[in-house]
């Protein structure tokens, strides 16, 4: 292996590192826990934030900010604040009435740690601290900066992003869908986050939507190809869900690892005008289809 090679590994790593530390503390900083009633909230709040997860969609929206010069403890504060709506998704979709699952990253879901109303809360919760931070004055001293960061992210959660992709994916359980409808699905439920903090990272740096065009492209190829090694992941394991149409199923797992190698190297490939000071933005391409879970 080239020590090319080796450094971004090693780069990568430092820097998931990093990101996790820096969103632990931040979440501990504006979760601070209060002498009363709501204290039980605030708890089940950092049970969720604190301490878990590989903090990818901070972590892309730090290093796409970087490119251009944003300050880190800004992009911190907008991870932090995309981090939050991640989670709290989480929580809802581990409730009984969607995914009912047992485990979260290694430990008891927040409904079964907790119970479901508060998880409920704490999940309302979260969606709510993620628009406050980024409407925070504290976060930009630019209002149209502020409000450009609370469509971006408010867009791509609600009715025209992740919620639908939800929605669809509930429909999934009892409807066949074809490999077109399966891509919206996942552009949607998976991708539309990972496209925000994109996104959220070229507002940071400043760069005018005309120029916006090749983060928007490797976005979207990473976010499909990260669903894609998901799929391909729950395969392997004999954990795919009954009934549901997946790229795997759909495509074979030949084939869709194909696709999802052949995503990343377009993904890569968005970033030709970038010089090694983007070579974080391809390690993590690579990550994505290299990692397991």
């Amino acid at each position: 292996m080239s020590p090319h090679i080796l450094h971004i590994g090693s780069l990568l790593q430092d820097s998931l590192a990093d990101i996790q530390h820096e969103i632990d503390a931040a979440f501990d900083a504006l979760l601070p826990l209060p002498a009363e009633p709501r204290a039980r909230l605030t708890e089940a709040m950092r049970y969720a934030c604190i301490g878990g997860g590989k903090r990818l969609r901070p972590l892309l929206l730090a290093t796409t900010a970087g490119l251009y010069g944003a300050d880190r403890g800004l992009t911190v504060r907008c991870g932090v604040a995309i981090e939050a709506v991640h989670v709290y998704s989480l929580i809802h979709d581990d409730l009984p009435c969607m995914d009912d699952d047992d485990l979260r990253h290694g430990k008891p879901t927040l409904h079964r740690a907790f119970d479901e109303a508060t998880a409920v809360l704490a999940g309302d919760a979260l969606q709510c601290l993620a628009f406050e931070i980024l409407s925070d004055p504290a976060t930009s001293g630019d209002p149209f900066t502020r409000a450009e960061l609370v469509y971006a992210l408010a867009s791509a959660s609600g009715a025209h992003g992740m919620v639908c992709g939800q929605m669809m994916d509930i429909v999934a359980e009892t409807t066949s869908f074809d490999l077109a409808t399966i891509t919206r699905l996942q552009q949607l439920k998976t991708g539309a986050l990972l496209a925000a903090a994109v996104e959220m990272g070229a507002i940071l740096g400043r760069v005018p939507q005309e120029g916006r065009g090749h983060l928007r492209g490797y976005a979207r190829d990473i976010g499909l190809a990260f669903q894609i090694a998901d799929d391909l992941l729950d395969h392997e394991g004999d954990e795919a869900a009954a009934g549901k149409e997946t790229f795997v199923s759909l495509l074979g797992a030949d084939r869709a690892r194909a696709q999802a190698q052949m995503l990343v190297e377009q993904a890569v490939a968005q970033l030709d005008r970038h010089g090694p000071e983007a070579d974080l933005l391809r390690a993590l391409a690579r990550y994505i289809v290299e990692r397991d879970h």
